[in-house]
């Protein structure tokens, strides 16, 4: 029995970008492109209605940009991964969509190779920023604290938990079977969404929240 298509919502306010992805993804077997919304409104709306596995989200668009629209999309639809797909790859953008919640980040230059292995790492829960994308700023911009706002998943979760017993980032690149550029990049969100400034604090605040349980070591 074949396996169940990866379903895919395309988010990018260029006409021609959507038409270039949707063709490219298109021609990828396992794969299958149930919409495409050119900001960040449509696309809510059109996640309620197609239920897509993956979202690929443009930063910068006209009305809601990427940003608020991942953070409104992970809250309200918490079973969907997104990635971050810019021209914009600097580490505070980055950053910014990782701590609104995205599972991964690429940029617009990216071959359709890694594009497919992206998706497919994200659907399957991993965490993937591409090549050529600048490392997360701790100092950038957190989304507006409320309700929901600590929740970590998956394997930020595992990696906090880690970190609460002072683990290094090699340390739990090898007990997670990740690679070392990946566990940063995960310590880096997890300081962003837990809006702290270094590692023993966001390991202080993890134990006084409990944010991280016996089941997640």
């Amino acid at each position: 029995m074949n396996a169940e298509p990866i379903r895919i919502l395309l988010v990018d306010d260029h006409m021609v970008v959507r038409a270039g992805l949707s063709q490219v993804i298109g021609a990828m077997p396992g794969f299958t492109v149930v919409a495409e919304a050119e900001n960040g409104e449509e696309a809510l709306f059109l996640c309620q209605r197609h239920r897509p596995h993956v979202v690929l989200m443009d930063v910068r668009m006209q009305g809601m940009g990427g940003v608020g629209a991942t953070e409104a999309l992970c809250r309200y639809h918490p079973g969907v991964r997104v990635i971050g797909l810019s021209t914009f790859a600097d580490g505070e953008t980055v950053g910014q969509m990782l701590a609104a919640g995205a599972s991964g980040f690429l940029p617009k230059t990216v071959s359709a190779d890694e594009l497919a292995d992206a998706i497919r790492r994200v659907h399957a829960g991993e965490t993937v920023v591409g090549a050529g994308c600048g490392a997360p700023e701790t100092g950038a911009p957190v989304p507006p604290a409320g309700e929901g706002d600590m929740t970590l998943r998956g394997q930020q979760r595992r990696v906090l938990a880690l970190l609460t017993k002072g683990y290094t980032n090699a340390e739990i690149a090898t007990y997670l079977g990740i690679s070392l550029p990946t566990a940063r990049y995960h310590v880096s969100a997890i300081l962003l969404k837990l809006g702290v400034s270094n590692r023993a604090e966001a390991a202080a605040l993890a134990v006084r929240n409990g944010l991280v349980a016996a089941s997640d070591f």
